[in-house]
């Protein structure tokens, strides 16, 4: 089963908008297999934190790439409770990826 595949069967469904953002943002990995599901989902939703913290005028427009880095972290998560030995690491990850992106913000 590929990435999109998995999202797929996710309930429950997201928007049609906001799918369709999520698969834009995934790119190619969204068809690599299930199994790098945790790392393409976090390592698109840092691509979309960047650009929406590089994005001066960035305002209600950018909404919708909001939302699709919530759900991307939620996505990892899911994916990653499927074997709760790694949970805490993927989580600690997560921190640290999310903690680099916001330190990067010139004030």
């Amino acid at each position: 089963m590929t990435i999109g595949e998995w999202l797929a069967t996710r309930a429950p469904k997201p928007p049609e908008n906001l799918a369709a953002r999520i698969t834009r943002a995934l790119g190619p990995a969204a068809s690599a297999d299930e199994g790098d599901t945790v790392i393409a989902c976090l390592d698109a939703t840092m691509v979309l934190l960047a650009s929406l913290r590089d994005d001066p005028d960035a305002g209600r427009e950018v909404a919708l790439d909001l939302l699709a880095a919530d759900a991307l972290m939620t996505y990892a998560f899911e994916a990653a409770a499927q074997d709760p030995l790694t949970l805490s690491a993927v989580a600690k990850g997560a921190m640290w990826r999310v903690g680099e992106v916001a330190a990067e913000l010139e004030l």
